[in-house]
């Protein structure tokens, strides 16, 4: 057998929280204006007090709401895949195994923070909510999400992926969301996650009946995250494994990664990958020191690996990986040592992508084909050493909305980063 999956009501019915297991705690955000520790007070305009709570809470788990589960469940618990055609292709020792969230309603692991959030928001009386969204997956996501709710949606889409990705677009509208490009006061700019986050911020503050909200970075985003984890470690058990050896997963803002990495945290030996583009590397090439979360400085500073707010990458494809930060949890396990970054150039991402699909038969978004890359270098060099090793990765969305991206890679067109 080389796919395990649990039965709904297996669904993890609280999620982790890595904060009391992390080597040191993590400093607070600081108010963009007076630089001291933000209180509940100074996010209440943005964010649902429930959501704040869990923000700065230390509490080893906290309970998932039984109106989230009933969402959740339409999808959930997800498969656990042995990649047994990749590892004989390979001709590994390794043992590869997936956790596939490619079947959500938006098709990646998004809609696992976009569901709770909507709900939070929707119990709170809050009527309409504004984010950003890079490639879109988010935006997708949290587009379902307010539906379900009956939630209006602001969506703010990095005018690069706006145009390379306009099935996204349609998704979201077809949802009920409402997207234009960002920046929406600069035509022809780019954009990027930290001008499309000031955008969604400034439309948020002063509405009352309006809150922002975020698919990464934050804490409570990366605690909803944790079911992809927590199911992983119960599926690697049916399937004969005591831990695996190495848990990776693309990292952009982080969310990906903290929901299957997080959850391994305290099991000693288990090795944690980040794996970012070449052309946005923040935990390889970026400062850990205080900066804001978007352009304009509209939001609380974060203590983070950050390449500076006010950098713009290349549009890459991978436009999930788009953000010059990164999650202030992510980013202290890296500082302590406890988690390790790599970084790939788009051209050796797309080259394992386009095997993957072939021996494996799926077609990765490219922000998840950064973690495909990883768990075959990982392959290649266990059949160095000859180790039997153990790879966990995420697969975090499927890439058929981000085809483009292949036509490109399939016909020589795709520039390659220069690292």
């Amino acid at each position: 057998m080389s796919r395990w999956t649990l039965p709904p009501d297996r669904i993890p019915s609280a999620w982790f929280n890595v904060a009391p297991h992390l080597p040191e705690p993590v400093d607070p955000p600081l108010h963009p204006a007076t630089r001291e520790p933000v209180g509940p007070e100074d996010l209440a305009p943005l964010f649902p007090m429930e959501l704040i709570g869990q923000e700065v809470s230390t509490a080893p788990w906290i309970d998932v709401p039984g109106e989230v589960l009933d969402i959740l469940k339409l999808w959930r618990p997800t498969p656990l895949v042995r990649a047994e055609r990749l590892e004989r292709a390979l001709g590994t020792p390794a043992r590869i195994y997936f956790k596939d969230e490619s079947g959500s309603p938006s098709g990646s692991h998004k809609t696992n923070t976009a569901v709770p959030q909507a709900f939070y928001n929707a119990k709170e009386g809050i009527t309409r909510l504004t984010t950003e969204t890079g490639a879109g997956q988010w935006g997708t996501a949290l587009s379902y999400a307010a539906a379900q709710y009956g939630l209006e949606l602001q969506v703010y889409m990095v005018r690069a992926s706006y145009e390379q990705k306009p099935y996204r677009r349609i998704a979201m509208e077809t949802w009920g969301g409402s997207v234009v490009p960002s920046p929406v006061d600069e035509p022809g700019h780019p954009g990027s996650l930290g001008s499309a986050i000031s955008d969604a911020v400034r439309d948020c503050v002063g509405r009352e009946d309006t809150h922002y909200a975020l698919g990464s970075v934050l804490n409570h985003v990366l605690l909803h995250q944790t079911v992809i984890g927590l199911e992983a470690k119960e599926q690697l058990e049916l399937a004969g494994e005591r831990l695996p050896d190495v848990v990776l997963a693309s990292c952009g803002g982080g969310s990906n990664l903290g929901g299957i990495a997080f959850p391994f945290v305290p099991d000693e030996g288990v090795r944690l990958l980040a794996v970012e583009p070449l052309s946005c590397p923040t935990l390889t090439r970026g400062r850990f020191e205080y900066d804001f979360g978007d352009v304009a400085g509209l939001t609380p500073l974060m203590p983070m690996y950050t390449l500076g707010h006010d950098f713009v990458p290349p549009s890459i494809h991978a436009g999930g990986l788009r953000y010059h930060g990164d999650s202030p949890l992510v980013s202290s396990l890296v500082k302590a040592g406890r988690m390790e970054a790599v970084a790939y150039p788009q051209g050796k991402v797309f080259e394992a992508a386009v095997q993957f699909a072939r021996v494996e038969g799926k077609i990765p978004a490219p922000e998840c084909a950064h973690a495909v890359r990883a768990a075959i270098d990982e392959a290649l060099a266990a059949k160095e050493t000859g180790e039997e090793k153990v790879i966990l990765f995420n697969y975090s969305g499927h890439g058929f909305l981000d085809l483009s991206a292949y036509d490109d890679h399939n016909n020589g067109r795709l520039p390659e980063e220069q690292g």
